[in-house]
């Protein structure tokens, strides 16, 4: 197993023609190493953090993962729904040169689909955890350096919740800077948290509070790796002028033939 701030690169080597019981051994142990690399381990303020390799042998594919100690927070394989934050979020807003606040980094999928919006001037992205913006200047992720040399992308180590319920807000160069959307890739689900520190967000006071740094007419997008829920919906419609959840629907490349559905919640401030 790799644990440094390079990609680990396993080379398999040919040992059909060795004579050597050894050395069949060796290639047997190389091989299997190529089908899975741990790239990076690190402690957080949440728990151990960790970014692996697996080769899908049935898929003839490499997956990322992201790990917080034995739970999975994100997946190469399944990113339908990360995109679907971004698109469904930037395509409910009018205008050019929007500003867009992410929270949440992971591998990256929801910030490189914002940018891919030519209305899109400014992304931020807000991650507590700094292994995983440093996997993004590394290039330890499939998309290697892309976001981190993006001009328009600022990549920022922060508590997203803490500095929604802040004063201040999120920019701390404009203090109370307002974004045209503010989308929320962090939580499996508004009641499923990866950590305490979020469950006061998700209320109608939270909500409402967020919207301090939303500019008239600006989304909130929220992220569930479930199908949509009217409880949710209606939580969003007390602060926000209208409120509403978009389905994401898709096959499963490990079940061919399952579907799976996901949502991204979306409130407009009035």
């Amino acid at each position: 197993m790799c644990r440094r701030s390079a990609p680990c690169r396993n080379i398999v080597p040919d040992c059909r023609n060795s004579p050597l019981p050894m050395a069949l051994l060796n290639c047997h142990a190389a091989a299997m190493s190529s089908l899975f690399e741990e790239l990076d381990y690190a402690p957080t303020p949440i728990g151990a953090i960790s970014l692996r390799r697996r080769h899908i042998l049935s898929l003839q594919t490499d997956v990322f993962e992201i790990l917080l100690g034995e739970e999975h927070l994100m997946s190469s394989l399944f990113t339908a729904s990360e995109v679907a934050l971004a698109d469904k979020g930037v395509t409910a807003l009018t205008g050019e040169k929007l500003d867009v606040l992410v929270g949440g980094l992971g591998l990256g999928y929801t910030a490189k689909a914002v940018l891919a919006h030519d209305s899109v001037s400014g992304l931020d992205v807000v991650d507590l955890l700094e292994p995983v913006i440093r996997w993004h200047r590394e290039g330890l992720v499939p998309m290697g350096t892309e976001l981190a040399d993006d001009p328009r992308c600022r990549l920022i180590e922060g508590d997203f919740f803490a500095l929604a319920a802040s004063q201040a807000g999120f920019d701390a160069q404009k203090p109370g800077r307002q974004y045209d959307a503010i989308l929320i890739d962090i939580d499996h689900t508004p009641e499923r948290l990866l950590h305490s520190g979020s469950k006061g967000f998700y209320t109608a006071e939270g909500l409402r509070a967020v919207q301090r740094f939303l500019k008239p007419g600006g989304i909130v997008g929220l992220w569930s790796d479930e199908a949509p829920d009217d409880a949710i919906v209606a939580l969003l419609a007390d602060p926000f002028d209208a409120a509403w959840v978009e389905p994401v629907v898709f096959e499963n490349p490990l079940q061919p033939g399952r579907e799976v559905t996901q949502s991204v919640y979306l409130g407009r401030k009035g």
